[in-house]
């Protein structure tokens, strides 16, 4: 059986040779790269605004057992319901059970990472509930029956040109349909799906604590649709979303746009506070938030890496980590990709299967650099190694190799002792497959340096 570490080293490989991919992600990113930097120049101080985010981030992970208490009851005051899941079992148990109550049939659902993290529409599917994508992107992977491929933009791997071909042998579209026509007719075939549909299933990308409102921002729309039109709404959020005060959205729904997409502000930002009021026309009769702990709570007790959970999902470390534009979103086989999934993973998932994620960087430091609440991105890469092997998570193979490299490395006697000759049938034997499969093996000196320089001391002369 091939382990989760052998399949992502086989993917890897096909994708970092793969031009037409690398040519489409290359575009895509280079695309939202002069977007980001056109979004970055309307802040005044940058660098105070991360730094602030930061600090309230922070006050929130040491306070968390404060402010979600704080959230769900400012939320049941409007008649909202707060459920609280541990693991994917119980918010998938628990979101069947809202929708068996109902005798619900049929889902649609704005983007959300945490509903992917809980395998939603497979489990729905299996339930026989029809469960719909409605954010543009989301659906056109859902059609192609893939996983999303970045956080931010799920269908980035995709060209205009793949994407209208699909259309065209779904819908029957013109194969040189241009993205305006393609986004019509994606509008004309969901419209009716909003109207029609029993329960609407989003995210957050925030929870307010003193307003008990679930934050949403978009810029389709169609998250309003989803979460007005259904009898009943249901919002999947991780416990590590919450922050303080509405008023922190004047920093954080900025920072969140400029990062994600290059906007001031993405086009739609809504607030809920609850299921539909006596005095108001629309929305749901009920609305449901689930808090998701799923592994969250592991890394909260990691006091050296617990930043991580600072997180606000705007997908800047994915744009500018040269692995993750090498190798591309699928690869990583898990709902959060990139440098940022990369150190989370092994703390949801368990460190032992997903340990190999950390050891996916090139520690340039780009994701730290760039990241809108300062998390020490590659610092948390290197703990997560630092913890993987103090666990003994690693294979006794790698173990034994690395305590025979430190005793040579301890010891220049030892390693002279080798001679080149010796150093280099254990590169062609052993390091020949995994180093020598796209370049050429190097050659080790018949001499070390040390010893050349002991013998040129001999030997001034020569």
């Amino acid at each position: 059986m091939i382990n989760t570490a052998e399949e992502f080293i086989t993917k890897a490989d096909e994708k970092a040779f793969d031009i037409p991919h690398r040519n489409t992600i290359n575009h895509n990113i280079g695309k939202y790269n002069a977007a980001v930097e056109r979004g970055l120049s309307k802040f005044e101080n940058l660098e105070q605004s991360k730094k602030k985010a930061h600090v309230t981030k922070w006050r929130v992970m040491e306070n968390l057992d404060k402010f979600l208490p704080e959230f769900e009851s400012n939320f049941q005051k409007r008649g909202g319901k707060v459920i609280w899941a541990n693991d994917v079992e119980e918010a998938q148990t628990e979101i069947l059970n809202i929708i068996k109550r109902s005798g619900g049939k049929t889902v649609i659902k704005s983007k959300s990472m945490t509903t992917e993290e809980i395998h939603l529409n497979e489990f729905l599917e299996k339930n026989e509930i029809e469960s719909l994508e409605s954010d543009l992107g989301e659906y056109i992977v859902q059609l192609l029956g893939q996983k999303p491929y970045h956080i931010v933009t799920p269908a980035m791997h995709l060209s205009k040109v793949e994407i209208a071909q699909l259309f065209h042998d779904k819908f029957g579209t013109p194969v040189d349909a241009t993205p305006e026509q393609l986004t019509q007719k994606a509008r004309e075939l969901l419209r009716e799906k909003y109207l029609t549909a029993d329960i609407g299933i989003s995210g957050g990308n925030f929870l307010v604590a003193d307003t008990g409102s679930v934050a949403l921002t978009e810029n389709e729309g169609n998250a309003r649709l989803c979460t007005t039109f259904p009898k009943i709404h249901i919002a999947i959020v991780g416990i590590e979303k919450v922050i303080p005060s509405i008023a922190d959205l004047d920093l954080f729904w900025p920072l969140l746009a400029s990062h994600g997409t290059g906007q001031n502000l993405t086009v739609y930002n809504t607030l809920l506070s609850g299921p539909r009021q006596a005095n108001e026309t629309d929305g749901p009769e009920e609305m449901y938030v689930v808090l998701l702990d799923n592994g969250r709570t592991n890394l909260l007790a990691q006091k050296e890496q617990r930043q991580a959970l600072y997180c606000i999902r705007c997908g800047a470390c994915l744009n500018a980590c040269p692995v993750y534009k090498n190798i591309g979103g699928h690869t990583y086989d898990t709902t959060y990709s990139g440098p940022i999934g990369s150190i989370i993973t092994p703390h949801f998932k368990g460190m032992k299967e997903f340990k190999h994620l950390s050891y996916a960087s090139s520690l340039c430091g780009k994701c730290s650099e760039v990241c809108p609440v300062k998390i020490d991105i590659h610092k948390m890469l290197l703990l997560n190694r630092r913890d993987a092997a103090s666990q003994h998570e690693n294979t006794k193979t790698e173990e034994i190799g690395w305590n025979i490299w430190k005793k040579g490395m301890k010891n220049r006697k030892l390693m002279d002792m080798l001679g080149g000759k010796m150093k280099n049938f254990f590169l062609k034997t052993f390091f020949k497959k995994s180093w020598g499969k796209y370049r050429e093996m190097p050659e080790v000196a018949q001499k070390s340096f040390a010893k050349q320089w002991e013998d040129a001391k001999k030997n001034p002369e020569s």
